[in-house]
């Protein structure tokens, strides 16, 4: 099993950034891709960005392409969420997900273990 803890959030102005970080904790790091989600109130879980094990493919969905920017460090434990000119239409609760194996999942049902979520607000 693997334990996901999300930091980060928080409260910008429309046009700020922000820097999401998953710190995972129990087995091995790299034998997980990983994914970045977001749940708006009313609104089903949707995928933002994959990353696989290594880091060295990644998925974006259209709402992040050229503004979010997902990373991870395998030696930190860590996968990470870059986001710029947040918009309104960001705000959400964002979680970290794991998914076994080297490859990443575009389906939220291929995920094993999600983190608590943490809540990132865009101000107009």
């Amino acid at each position: 099993q693997v334990q996901l803890v999300e930091s980060g959030g928080g409260l910008v102005q429309a046009g700020g950034s922000l820097r999401l970080s998953c710190a995972a904790s129990g087995r091995t790091f790299s034998a997980y891709a990983m994914g970045w989600f977001r749940q708006a109130p009313g609104k089903e879980r949707e995928i933002v960005a994959a990353i696989n094990w290594s880091g060295g493919s990644l998925y974006y969905a259209d709402s992040a392409k050229g503004r979010f920017t997902i990373s991870r460090d395998n030696v930190k434990n860590t996968v990470y969420l870059q986001m710029s000119s947040l918009k309104p239409e960001d705000t959400a609760v964002y979680y970290c997900a794991a998914t076994i194996g080297s490859s990443y999942s575009t389906s939220i049902h291929r995920y094993n273990y999600w983190g608590q979520g943490t809540q990132v607000t865009v101000s107009s």
